[in-house]
């Protein structure tokens, strides 16, 4: 699917595009891009290619609060930033105030993706989920969403929207929804699982499940994203991008800008694994 993030690299990790998977997809003198509904367009062109060589991965910020800090992340380069839209989460920011936020980040740098964080959305609540100027342009489904229930928010929402979504790892075995989720949307997200808490926990899925994972989407990893940690994954897991929240926080929705910088000069100094270095 073509996108801003889901025009990333289709790769299995290697570095190397896929060669039967890629099937119907077109390649650019840019890289490798997956087209489909969203090609990307203007400034956010940048933001939709990965080099074949495999550029650093994205670093998305999720949970922010206000529109200023917001600016002062979005202004560092990070790549995403991350609105939730959860009322029990202790970073729910109530509907009225996301477009400033929004809008903040979007005039501080305009290729950043702006997304917006639910969880089993009610009906009442769809209309939250469509952009308005300079708002949103991702929904982030992390709740119990099944594939049925994506493929028909899909089709209920604007075209131009990006769709992706979290799945919270429990075993080795819940790796296998992947299959049944990427043919249908635009990213995936890997959390960790906890039983009261659907994200932002600082809860690591164990890397030793990750190391032969492949993926035929774009995908994120959340869990314990911190400066500190991202030596140790360095050479061990290939994500398109890592997800921090609670890893760059003072407190709840209150972001540490001086660990976001520290997390986004490690994440632009991230070594992939190679196939090689599998064996």
């Amino acid at each position: 699917m073509g996108s801003v993030l889901a025009g990333s690299l289709e790769c299995q990790r290697t570095g190397r595009p896929v060669g039967a998977a890629a099937k119907g997809r077109k390649e650019h003198h840019e890289g490798v891009r997956l087209p489909g509904r969203y090609p990307p367009s203007g400034d956010l062109r940048k933001a939709a290619i990965r080099s074949v060589a495999m550029a650093p991965p994205l670093l998305k910020i999720c949970g922010l609060r206000q529109p200023d800090q917001a600016a002062a992340v979005a202004a560092l380069g990070v790549d995403a930033v991350g609105v939730i839209g959860v009322p029990s989460s202790h970073r729910w920011l109530e509907p009225a105030r996301r477009a400033n936020l929004f809008g903040a980040v979007a005039s501080t740098k305009p290729d950043c993706l702006r997304v917006l964080v639910v969880a089993d959305p009610a009906e009442e609540e769809i209309p939250q989920l469509e952009p308005g100027p300079g708002g949103h342009n991702v929904v982030q489904l992390h709740g119990n969403e099944t594939v049925e229930r994506c493929l028909e928010l899909r089709r209920r929402l604007p075209k131009e929207l990006l769709l992706w979504k979290a799945l919270r790892i429990r075993e080795p075995g819940d790796l296998l929804q992947v299959s049944h989720f990427a043919p249908v949307m635009d990213a995936l997200l890997l959390d960790a699982w906890v039983s009261s808490q659907l994200g932002g926990t600082g809860h690591r899925i164990p890397l030793e499940w990750l190391l032969d994972f492949r993926c035929e989407q774009p995908w994120w990893l959340a869990g314990g994203i911190t400066p500190e940690r991202m030596a140790s994954l360095s050479g061990t897991v290939n994500p398109d991008g890592f997800d921090a929240s609670s890893g760059v926080e003072d407190a709840p929705g209150v972001k540490n800008l001086a660990r976001v910088e520290a997390l986004l000069r490690e994440v632009r100094n991230h070594q992939p694994r190679l196939a090689e270095d599998a064996q």
